[in-house]
């Protein structure tokens, strides 16, 4: 797990692939949270279609790349939460802040990620890193 949290912090910005209502994928980009109690966190709006697609298909991956051509591919299902901890624990992020002000926010939708596989791997000829979470 140790891996996987740090890779994903220290490349802020993921793409999360979901499968779309129209049965077509989707990419965008997405932000991990943390991790707590052995779950990596998310957040999004109930208002934006990414939310609308996982609860009609909660299986995902993100991937991420270093500018060293090192990556991650983390794939699961999305398992919202209505948690005020972890929401108020998000909201410490100035780029959650902004978007939700406070943990009671109807809009404001945390989930983890549940049977969570992660890969790591590079061009370095090393076998891939895989990770059960």
């Amino acid at each position: 797990m140790t891996d996987v949290v740090k890779f994903l912090s220290e490349n802020p910005v993921q793409y999360l692939a979901t499968v779309g209502r129209d049965g077509k994928a989707k990419v965008r980009p997405f932000m991990f949270l943390f991790e707590k109690d052995g779950k990596l966190w998310f957040d999004t709006s109930s208002k934006k279609n990414v939310y609308k697609d996982m609860q009609t298909n909660p299986n995902i991956e993100l991937s991420v790349a270093t500018p060293k051509y090192a990556w991650i591919r983390v794939s699961g299902k999305a398992v919202f939460e209505d948690n005020a901890e972890v929401k108020t624990m998000a909201l410490k992020n100035p780029i959650v802040k902004a978007n939700y002000r406070t943990a009671d926010n109807p809009v404001f939708e945390v989930f983890y990620l549940e049977e969570a596989h992660a890969v790591i791997a590079d061009f370095s000829g090393n076998p891939p890193k895989e990770y059960d979470l």
